[in-house]
């Protein structure tokens, strides 16, 4: 198994829409366990094929209380119309989060690591997880969907009294979000 390199904001494989993965071979195998343990490594709670420079339509999720996620080729067959407003971030926009609105329960089909059919029911938030992991297999991202006065970034400092970590949210707007990253690439080059 081997952790991955993730994909940030400005990376042109998260705008593009993945590609559906056709005969499972055990490259699509390992390229699911290697996500499994890119997401494991940064403490992500989900992450997709273009995250990792992959254009494939292949997701992993590892929601609280809920076993690891696998899905080839992942489709939400039915959603609820009931929607509720709740607070996301992304591996692939670090140190940024903002409020989505989501459906509450969906369901999911697809294939699993084994190549055999998949069909979940999920609720709350690990349906707000797959249907994150989704968007990114057709190009968006969270920051395309966010309530726009709901962007933050996110920092931590060490509080003088307790000496514990703890997160200052600062609000942003989109294009700052945008520049950031851009300014990011911009220097990595």
């Amino acid at each position: 198994m081997a952790e991955l390199q993730i994909r940030y904001l400005g990376a042109p494989v998260l705008r593009r829409k993945a590609r559906t993965v056709g005969r499972m071979t055990s490259d699509e195998q390992k390229l699911l366990d290697d996500m499994v343990d890119t997401m494991v490594a940064r403490e992500g709670i989900g992450l997709a094929a273009p995250q990792v420079g992959i254009a494939k339509r292949a997701i992993v999720a590892r929601p609280p209380e809920c076993e690891v996620i696998q899905l080839i080729n992942p489709e939400i067959v039915e959603r609820t119309a009931e929607t509720v407003i709740g607070t996301e971030g992304c591996l692939s926009v670090p140190g940024f989060q903002g409020d989505v609105e989501r459906h509450f329960a969906i369901r999911v089909k697809g294939k699993g690591a084994d190549g055999k059919p998949v069909e979940l029911e999920l609720l709350d938030f690990p349906a707000r997880v797959i249907q994150h992991e989704i968007d990114h297999l057709d190009g968006k991202l969270f920051i395309d969907r966010a309530i726009p006065d709901s962007l933050q970034s996110v920092d931590y400092e060490d509080d003088p009294e307790t000496g514990e970590e703890t997160a200052v949210l600062t609000p942003v707007t989109l294009e700052e979000i945008r520049r950031f990253f851009a300014q990011q690439m911009r220097t990595s080059s």
